[in-house]
């Protein structure tokens, strides 16, 4: 076995769950039976926000549970979606009586355990509304009848403005159209140097040669399509850059809000070297980076790899973005 700082694998995500809760008691508390992390204090009159899916992509979901964004996280086994019985009860702990915005991923597990769980709730007079995220420019193959583009780092985006519209009392179909805008205009590249190892596997989720990435590669461990040469951090850069351009058809003035993340063992160094470049790339084109996160906001275990995010931004958006939020994540 690849050596971890576990116990028992299989307990890992309940014990971590608990930690995280217990590092943060006077914001957060934890239903134990259904893995869900809720805010200590339970929010009044607002539309509701729960989210969730597979562990093992932390901070992403619990570490943005709070004030200006999630009401509830709800978490399946490491890259495992939740169950139907566990989102119905994050949905219902969501609820404060104005309905709930469920914020999901876009992976077969998780789409359909969601929409199961909206359906049931309105049996409890609860209703809801889902927005799901498919960021992942890497998976947009064109074909309507696939499942899509996966979703990825623009979640944190999403659920960081939801919450906002929700805290300033937007109503169910107004927190959901706000997040469904995001969602549409976001897109994400990814690569990784070396793959994630499940927690008690004795091996990667797959292996790269000392000359090769992986390009497009998924917070899941999955296969990209493509395999390229290593090379420096700037020409890396530029392979997750390029594409996002041309898919976003950005233009000289636009601003964007952008998002360097580490999807698990890349160091802060690479990451802001990794940023340094957007910068300059951005700024020559004239297109400027009006607010950004640089960091491991969405990870995949210790895959050694970064993603990158752009999405336009506009006046409504950048005041959601920039609204109050307390998190164990995200704070300002």
């Amino acid at each position: 076995m690849r050596r971890s700082i576990v116990n028992d694998p299989g307990d890992l995500v309940p014990e971590a769950l608990e930690g995280l809760v217990l590092s943060h008691p006077r914001l957060l508390a934890l239903q134990e039976t259904h893995r869900l992390v809720t805010r200590r204090e339970r929010a009044r009159d607002k539309v509701g926000l729960v989210s969730g899916g597979g562990s093992g992509h932390e901070p992403l979901h619990a570490g943005f549970v709070g004030r200006g964004m999630l009401d509830v996280a709800v978490s399946g086994a490491v890259f495992a979606s939740p169950t139907a019985l566990q989102v119905l009860e994050g949905t219902k702990a969501a609820d404060a009586g104005r309905g709930v915005v469920q914020i999901v991923k876009n992976y077969t597990g998780d789409v359909l355990n969601f929409r199961i769980a909206g359906e049931i709730s309105g049996d409890d007079a609860i209703e809801t509304e889902i927005v799901l995220v498919d960021d992942d420019l890497a998976t947009d193959t064109g074909d309507e009848r696939g499942p899509g583009r996966r979703g990825t780092a623009a979640t944190v985006v999403v659920e960081k403005v939801c919450g906002a519209a929700a805290e300033e009392g937007a109503d169910l179909q107004q927190v959901a159209a706000v997040g469904r805008r995001v969602a549409s205009a976001a897109r994400t590249m990814s690569l990784a140097l070396e793959a994630g190892t499940h927690p008690g596997d004795s091996a990667p989720q797959f292996t790269l040669g000392e000359d090769e990435v992986e390009l497009g590669v998924g917070i899941h461990g999955e296969r990209a399509a493509r395999r390229v040469p290593f090379r420096d951090a700037d020409a890396l850069t530029d392979l997750l850059l390029d594409p996002l351009l041309a898919e976003l058809g950005l233009a000289r003035g636009d601003q964007v809000l952008a998002i360097v993340n580490g999807l698990g063992s890349a160091y802060p160094l690479e990451l802001q070297l990794v940023a340094r470049r957007l910068h300059h790339r951005l700024a020559d084109a004239g297109i400027a980076i009006d607010r950004s996160l640089v960091g491991s906001y969405v990870t995949s275990l210790d895959m050694h790899g970064v993603s990158l995010t752009l999405v336009p931004l506009d006046d409504e958006l950048r005041r959601l973005w920039d609204a109050p939020v307390r998190t164990p994540a995200l704070t300002w």
